[in-house]
């Protein structure tokens, strides 16, 4: 049974009192692509308004987003849609999140994790905001299980270099870092964070194997260091995995699904 705005409040207060009224959905605004995962995997009953990213090729969730609707994270969408609890990674200038937190709107922000743990500690305080803890512990058990047992020590693993179209590659201190090493490679990057690699290096100490990411997208980076012909010849028949933009983009637990595709890919 519903009522409109001009229903008397006494009535509503009575139906509220005998439980005849419907307790609306929490309402969950997602203001970039990293956000929509996280809202996504979490409350998919909320009434979530995702961002205009939300089915991209690369958002890990794209199928479940088809359908939901989308905004774009400004203050004015956020003042008509109301939210209770905002997402979001990089998304939301600081007049919006101020704007928003002095409404009381809850904020739940996803830091750069750099490991797995810094992912779990994501999932658990996003969880917290969203009141779905359940959620989350199950999320985390299955990142922990898509991760499997740790791999041996460094002295015992191959070597891989990850690179990006744009030439660029990660090392110490990077969430590629983690994967690569929950993967069961040492990562032959040389310098810690990420790093160009020219194509002169790959030309003259082409490393044993790559690990490619992002090169499923076909318009990123077209002219990159990492598309030059000497950088491609130099990959044929040393390539470990190609990882999906979409394991990449967002640190959130699909992190581990790109370090069991490395890990199972044909050796």
């Amino acid at each position: 049974m519903r009522f409109g705005p001009g229903a008397p409040l006494g009535v509503l207060l009575a139906l509220a009192a005998g439980g005849a009224v419907e307790a609306r959905p929490l309402r969950v605004m997602a203001l970039d692509q990293c956000a929509d995962q996280y809202a996504l995997a979490l409350r998919p009953d909320a009434d979530l308004a995702l961002s205009p990213r939300a089915d991209d090729p690369d958002a890990w969730l794209r199928r479940e987003a088809a359908g939901r609707p989308r905004v774009r994270p400004t203050l004015e969408a956020a003042v008509a849609f109301r939210p209770d609890v905002v997402v979001r990674y990089w998304g939301g200038e600081p007049r919006l999140l101020s704007r928003l937190e002095s409404g009381g709107t809850r904020v739940a922000t996803i830091t750069d994790a750099t490991d797995f743990n810094g992912v779990r500690a994501n999932i658990r305080s996003v969880a917290e905001v969203l009141e779905a803890r359940e959620a989350g512990e199950a999320l985390i058990a299955r990142m922990d299980s898509r991760l499997g047992t740790p791999a041996g020590a460094d002295s015992v693993r191959p070597s891989a270099l990850y690179l990006t179209p744009g030439g660029f590659t990660a090392g110490k201190g990077t969430l590629v870092d983690a994967i690569l090493t929950a993967a069961g490679f040492r990562n032959a990057a040389d310098r810690p964070f990420f790093s160009p690699v020219s194509v002169e290096r790959v030309a003259l100490f082409p490393p044993v194997r790559f690990v490619l990411g992002f090169f499923d997208q076909a318009r990123g980076d077209w002219r990159g260091p990492g598309r030059h012909p000497v950088v491609q010849r130099a990959t044929v028949g040393r390539v470990a995995a190609r990882l999906p933009a979409a394991a990449l983009t967002c640190p959130g637990w699909f992190a581990a699904d790109a370090a069991a595709m490395l890990r199972d890919a044909p050796k």
